[in-house]
């Protein structure tokens, strides 16, 4: 199958982004809608794949301050391809913008894991959505794919 991957600001995506968030994270997650969409998504830059049929599979975004989020991928849509096809754009996306360090929030069972990779703690855990959360930081040049099964 083929993907197609595109960068898109929140006013012309808004609508394939918002269908593809809820999807995953409203309803299959059951994240509160109040929790998912918030003020950065306006001034964040979103990656969003679309399947050969033109339909929205896959999406996240990076702030301007490097936090990667809102990792969105339909459930059969959830290989490890279309991951690196997200991260890899999203990164691209952090370079051009002179980002030199990426964020990523995780669930506290993989700050182990993420550690292993590169990642160190950034601040003190955090509640979001009724889950404690910690805020990660990864020099982009030494990014690696994160636990994508951890992220949101």
């Amino acid at each position: 199958m083929r993907f197609q991957v595109e960068s898109v600001d929140w006013t012309s995506g808004k609508h394939q982004l918002t269908k593809l968030r809820e999807q995953v994270f409203v309803i299959e997650w059951h994240i509160p809608q109040n929790a998912e969409f918030d003020n950065r998504d306006s001034d964040a830059f979103h990656v969003l794949i679309s399947d050969d049929k033109h339909r929205a599979i896959a999406s996240g975004r990076i702030t301007p301050d490097g936090e990667i989020g809102r990792i969105a991928v339909l459930h059969p849509y959830r290989t490890l391809d279309v991951y690196k096809m997200l991260f890899a754009s999203l990164i691209k996306l952090a370079e051009s913008a002179c980002v030199n360090e990426v964020k990523v929030v995780c669930n506290l069972d993989s700050v182990e894991a993420h550690k292993s990779r590169g990642y160190l703690p950034e601040g003190p855990v955090f509640m979001e959505a009724g889950i404690p959360r910690q805020r990660m930081l990864c020099p982009i040049s030494q990014f690696s794919l994160p636990m994508v099964s951890e992220l949101h």
